[in-house]
């Protein structure tokens, strides 16, 4: 392509899940009362496992960092898209653009991270009960959200410099509500080669990693379930894992919903509604998940309710 037909890109038009002026509105309240939700929801988790000492343990410590992480992930794209319906413009800058999608890579990337932490967490608690709190110490679990955050960081830097090297055409319309790094790449008019080379090796290893990792602890989990004698210690070690396992089939099965909508639809809104479902509904579902089916955190947010002025 020719040059003058290159530019690098002002701002980006994001159209966003629906172009009638009548939905607006609907969709406006919608999306505020789903981060509402997402924000309020995960701070309660966070606020009533900081306020019992109870529920001072790994497997709690990770859930406060995934329901803070929740709370980024769901701040990193739903504010931009109410501002963009309330002033009914549909434009973010480039470099707004490009933040976007180093904040989105970010958040994913830990909660990725954070599930398979929480995984192994539950595998060492129900498989080696013995060794927990040996293995399972402060400075082991510090040390694997200081890794998931710096794995993740460097994921979203290395994608957002390499975006930033793109030329793109003046055709500058995401069908998305945020920006996506994949949707913004397909915009680009420059050689994108190594960009999907990178796409693919990069989500192959720290996308599929964790979930092996997931998978290999919940396999040596049942099979040593299996193994006990005593019907309430069967029950009671389904118990521990089942929120976990909810909130993993829900992350990763919005996650396969977008790539399978994105590989086999020509449909970008039916794309943008799978990324949806990926970036907004499991953040704004996960508190529902942990408080409903754990009894602690029952006893927890209750504790909290019933002590706090504000509540």
């Amino acid at each position: 392509m020719k040059s003058e037909n290159q530019t690098v890109a002002v701002e980006f038009l994001l159209l966003g899940l629906s172009d009638d002026p009548e939905l607006q509105p609907i969709l406006f309240g919608l999306f505020l009362s789903m981060y509402l939700v997402t924000v309020l929801g995960n701070l309660l988790i966070i606020l009533a496992i900081c306020s019992n000492s109870h529920l001072r343990t790994p497997m709690y410590f990770f859930l406060s960092n995934l329901s803070f992480t929740d709370i980024c992930f769901s701040t990193s794209t739903v504010p931009r898209m109410l501002v963009n319906i309330q002033r009914q413009s549909k434009t973010i800058s480039y470099a707004g653009c490009l933040t976007q999608v180093c904040f989105v890579l970010v958040f994913a990337g830990v909660e990725n991270f954070l599930l398979a932490a929480m995984a192994y967490d539950r595998y060492v608690a129900i498989c080696h009960p013995l060794r927990y709190s040996v293995i399972m110490n402060p400075h082991l679990c510090f040390l694997l959200i200081l890794l998931s955050l710096t794995i993740s960081i460097v994921d979203g830097l290395l994608h957002s410099l390499m975006v930033l090297g793109l030329f793109f055409c003046t055709e500058l319309e995401v069908p998305h509500f945020f920006c996506e790094f994949d949707q913004d790449i397909k915009l680009a008019c420059s050689d994108t080669l190594l960009n999907n080379i990178l796409v693919y090796v990069v989500t192959s290893m720290l996308g599929g990693v964790p979930l092996l990792g997931i998978i290999y602890s919940y396999i040596k989990i049942v099979s040593s379930i299996l193994r006990m004698s005593s019907s309430g210690g069967k029950h009671k070690a389904f118990s521990t894992c089942g929120s976990h396992l909810s909130v993993v089939s829900l992350f990763y099965g919005t996650a396969f919903g977008v790539y399978i909508s994105s590989a086999f639809t020509d449909s970008t809104r039916k794309t943008a509604i799978a990324s949806l479902m990926y970036t907004v509904v499991p953040q704004m579902l996960n508190p529902f998940i942990y408080s409903l089916r754990n009894r602690d955190m029952k006893e927890a947010l209750r504790k909290l309710i019933r002590t706090s002025p504000f509540l």
